[in-house]
């Protein structure tokens, strides 16, 4: 097997990668002020990675199918679930940095890093899309901005566009001290059981940082050599090698159960998220 010829959509990018990748994209996510205290103050404990791994993967998840290969009326479900959690997260008086959930300046930043999520596994393996399937993806993009409250017109019009809306933010991020703590517990995945933990946690820093923008991997003061990049040249190289072996259509059903699940969820209803 081999990547999607002419990938029109961010699903179809979906590789291996994908399972490394997380980490490094949430640490991007939360370098912006806002979204970082955000996610470390916020009191909807059934969100807290360290208190609910596995539903916050779910959700993370069914967020992510909903936005890229699901229907409207999928996507008015998750936007309404997780509008219900994002209407408890502001900042306090004491927060060091104002912040809503809802403000949708915070909304395009997760966005913009979770395109560069799915754009990300598919050039650290074989490098950049050709122009017409790399315009057609970031087109479909758009979705996992407007899934929630990132109006049309905010995503950024091109390629183009996006490339000078990336710069500028840069300018705007930081990592203070506590999210950074946070963050390092992420990706030394802490919050799972101490035996799994233990023995991937290590492993998943050197891949997190591995995949790491040098801004950020500064930001969170995390060292990288010249033998560090030629192992990580390695995982590259066996995560080429399981993306052949693998047939796409395999992370595309990931998706899809998750998609099941919701609806399942819905239709019973109980909670999405």
């Amino acid at each position: 097997m081999a990547p999607v010829k002419q990938p029109t959509r961010v699903a179809d990018l979906l590789n291996p990668a994908a399972t490394l990748l997380p980490a490094a994209n949430v640490i991007m996510q939360l370098a912006l002020p806002g979204v970082g205290y955000g996610v470390l103050e916020s009191p909807v404990d059934s969100g807290n990675v360290y208190k609910h791994p596995f539903k916050r993967a779910r959700t993370t998840g069914t967020y992510l199918a909903a936005a890229t290969i699901g229907t409207e009326s999928d996507r008015a479900l998750i936007r309404t679930a997780v509008d219900t959690a994002h209407a408890q997260v502001r900042s306090t008086k004491s927060s060091p940095v104002r912040y809503n959930a809802f403000d949708p300046k915070l909304q395009l930043w997760v966005a913009a890093c979770l395109y560069r999520y799915y754009v990300d596994q598919h050039e650290f393996l074989y490098g950049p899309l050709d122009d017409a399937a790399a315009d057609a993806v970031y087109r479909d993009a758009r979705k996992l901005g407007t899934t929630l409250q990132v109006r049309e017109d905010m995503w950024p019009a091109d390629r183009v566009a996006f490339e000078d809306y990336w710069k500028r933010s840069l300018e705007d991020l930081n990592i203070d001290p506590p999210v950074r703590e946070h963050l390092k517990g992420v990706a030394t995945m802490v919050f799972l059981p101490k035996p799994v933990s233990a023995t991937l946690g290590r492993f998943n820093l050197f891949a997190t940082t591995g995949f790491l923008p040098e801004e950020f991997r500064s930001k969170m003061r995390l060292p990288w050599s010249s033998a560090q990049q030629q192992r990580f040249e390695w995982l590259l190289a066996a995560l080429r090698l399981a993306d052949r072996l693998i047939p796409h259509q395999t992370w595309v059903l990931g998706y899809q159960l998750y998609l099941w699940d919701m609806r399942s969820r819905a239709r019973r209803g109980r909670r999405i998220v």
